[in-house]
């Protein structure tokens, strides 16, 4: 008898859920879609109650999510299996015991054959579960797992929602299945736009849906259908301008109109006088409005696009008002503008004295002070002016206590900028203080820019590893990763830039040494500068692996190389690789290094000539001072491949030192010799990368 069968019962058809509720937070709308798809889909598949793997369809508009599930089951499969009881020899209570816990009398019990010998057995049937009894449950779990930013109440029930709920459709097929959601009893109606559709909308079938909302209710439910029809209105209002519109603001206006209408709006060309990031910032985040760039001029134009929820016979009301708001918010940019100029940022410097930075690492302005012996420490390395990144590290923070970045906290440096060059300053010190929060490439040539950005995530790494906070996890709440990841960037752009190899030749521990030295005695722990470099090191070593292979990347930071050098060693190595000599002395390099270690040999030693015996090993012994000097010179010039290549061409005295030469001589002599000249090989083939670690 098999352990287990199962009986098909049930009809499969299309399951409907929507959850009508008030508006739901439009920047977590299509998050919440998906989830709320993906979670009852699983659950529905985990009872048995899914036929194959249907696509779970999600919708979402301002006041509703909803799924539709094809090929659900009204009943699931029963299951069968043979549940195993006492030896056919046990004493008669407890076989009428397992009996009892069946169901059956003991005539009816099976005998089976067992590891150790007959045992009585029962057939046990475990019912399918029913969608009608499970799946007001299982809607509800689906909405507890929501990554949902915040919770609420409403009325006399204990229910919890990211927003109030009003209605709830659970259809199954054609019929409704009955239960209740957040205090909501199911139903076959929904609601159609607020304004466009005035009664509720009866649905026939769960596969009615969307054609009923579109044709009764004057709603796209389909958030992608949406989108799309968005971003065309929108095209077409532009007409011959560019629009300034990213991903996360299409969604966002897709996720606060379930029937869109693009309208043209303008303001005054006065405004374009505030820097246009204000302007952007302004439109697009607190009104979710579309800027508009003139497309041969590449300058922002007086006009803007809005999205409405309603298609107007007259939309001049509804642009009007629109208008009359943004009028309002550009007005106060300009006065906050206006305001900000009128001090100079060298005088708010200062102030930052009274901004507490860390409770633990003192205010904004001893930050400053930090950064600034900091970038100019860089500077001096990079043979850039000093100066001016000590200038540019000192006006850094000051724009944080300006009204513009007060009201904008997105635009911190940014405004610095504008602000640096209207009070004179050198145009590489204003450049520098934009780019400190860029994640993206700095402005191409400027050092001070490099400096100042090194400079600030340096210190901020330093400071709070010193004090415990370190990312744990999905924890980072500092941005620590990201702030290991841009000073990679610019170590990387510092190697890649012609004559910056030979100059900047601090590494990143030295700075690391330097900025830790900035702080008070107390704050820091002691591994600090260790455990920063470490972390750095590691999220190269992340980001390489999936460029370059991982042993060749290994091979690399295992040395934990200065960070300057790190992508020219992986390219010589990948190169060297490809040489047909790699994999015999990257094997060879392997067994030095075992022995070597085995024998705890870890100075590196120059063999005395007067004790070399075999003709291998004198062999062995010319080539590395043939090369040596060859090997030093390329590694000095960072010229990683021809140092590799070099090192390539002693494949054959390698090779025939390891097969006729025992290095185990028992001659003690004779075999501290030969682990000496092991450990030259070791240290030549060892200067760019661990070339062990290429060995299979």
């Amino acid at each position: 008898m098999p352990d287990k069968k199962a009986t098909k019962t049930g009809t499969a058809e299309t399951l409907l859920v929507e959850l009508l509720t008030e508006e739901l937070p439009p920047k977590a709308l299509k998050i919440l879609s998906d989830w709320f798809g993906k979670n009852l889909k699983m659950y529905l598949k985990d009872l048995g109650l899914l036929i194959g793997e249907p696509e779970a369809k999600c919708f979402a508009t301002p006041r509703r999510l909803a799924v539709q599930i094809q090929g659900v089951l009204g009943k699931g499969n029963d299951s069968y299996h043979v549940a195993n009881g006492p030896s056919v020899n046990a004493p008669k209570v407890h076989i009428e015991g397992f009996a009892r816990k069946c169901g059956v009398s003991i005539d009816k019990l099976l005998q089976i054959d067992a590891p150790k010998g007959k045992i009585f057995a029962c057939e046990v049937k475990k019912e399918g579960a029913r969608l009608d009894d499970v799946l007001a449950a299982k809607v509800q779990d689906a909405l507890k797992a929501l990554p949902t930013p915040k919770l609420m109440r409403w009325g006399d029930s204990n229910a919890q929602f990211a927003r109030p709920a009003h209605g709830l459709v659970m259809m199954h097929g054609s019929r409704v299945v009955p239960g209740e959601v957040l205090g909501v009893s199911s139903a076959n109606r929904t609601l159609g736009h607020r304004f466009l559709s005035s009664t509720a909308i009866a649905l026939k079938h769960a596969n009615d849906y969307e054609s009923a909302l579109g044709d009764k209710g004057k709603v796209i439910a389909d958030f992608a259908k949406r989108r799309s029809e968005v971003s065309k209105q929108l095209e077409k209002a532009a007409s011959s301008a560019k629009l300034v519109i990213n991903d996360t603001l299409l969604d966002e206006i897709t996720a606060i109109v379930e029937a869109p209408a693009a309208y043209t709006g303008e303001f005054s060309s006065e405004f374009l006088a505030i820097p246009e990031e204000c302007l952007i910032l302004s439109m697009q985040q607190h009104q979710k409005y579309v800027p508009l760039r003139d497309k041969t001029t590449g300058k922002l134009m007086p006009r803007f696009l809005f999205v409405s929820n309603v298609e107007a016979k007259d939309p001049r009301e509804i642009i009007r008002g629109n208008e009359r708001v943004l009028r309002a918010r550009l007005a106060d940019a300009k006065f906050f503008y206006d305001h900000d100029r009128k001090t100079r940022l060298e005088t708010r410097v200062p102030r930052l004295a009274n901004v507490v930075y860390h409770n633990k690492l003192g205010s904004q302005l001893d930050r400053v002070e930090r950064i600034k012996k900091l970038a100019g420490t860089i500077a001096n390395e990079l043979k850039s002016d000093a100066k001016s990144a000590e200038r540019a590290a000192w006006l850094s923070k000051a724009d944080l206590l300006t009204d513009m970045v007060g009201e904008f906290p997105e635009l911190q440096g940014t405004m610095g900028r504008y602000y640096a060059l209207q009070d004179g300053e050198l145009q590489e010190i204003a450049d520098a203080i934009g780019d400190q929060y860029k994640r993206d490439e700095l402005t191409p040539g400027n050092l001070t820019s490099s400096c100042l950005y090194l400079a600030d995530r340096i210190e901020l790494m330093t400071g709070l590893f010193g004090i415990g906070e370190r990312p744990t996890g999905e924890k980072d709440p500092y941005g620590l990763r990201r702030a290991a990841l841009g000073i990679i960037n610019v170590f990387e752009l510092l190697g890649a830039a012609k004559g910056l190899r030979e100059q900047a030749v601090t590494d990143i521990k030295d700075l690391l040494e330097f900025s830790s030295g900035l702080f008070p005695k107390n704050p820091l722990a002691a591994d600090t500068v260790a455990a920063v470099h470490s972390f750095v090191l590691d999220r190269y070593w992340n980001q390489l692996a999936t460029v370059y292979d991982k042993n060749i990347v290994e091979a690399v930071l295992s040395q934990k190389p200065p960070l300057v050098e790190i992508v020219s060693r992986v390219e010589a190595v990948k190169a060297f690789r490809g040489l047909p000599e790699a994999e015999s002395l990257a094997a060879a390099t392997k067994r030095a290094r075992n022995i070597l270690r085995k024998e705890k040999f870890s100075n590196v030693q120059r063999a005395n000539p007067e004790l070399l015996v075999e003709e291998a090993e004198k062999d062995l012994a010319r080539a590395i001072v043939d090369i040596r000097s060859k090997v030093d010179a390329h590694f000095d010039r960072r010229k990683f491949v021809d140092c590799l290549n070099t090192l390539a061409s002693m494949k054959t005295q390698v090779d025939t030192f390891f097969e006729k030469v025992l290095v185990n001589a028992e001659d003690p002599k004779i075999r501290e010799n030969r682990l000496a000249l092991l450990s030259e090989l070791d240290y030549l083939f060892n200067r760019v990368a661990d070339i062990s670690k290429l060995a299979a």
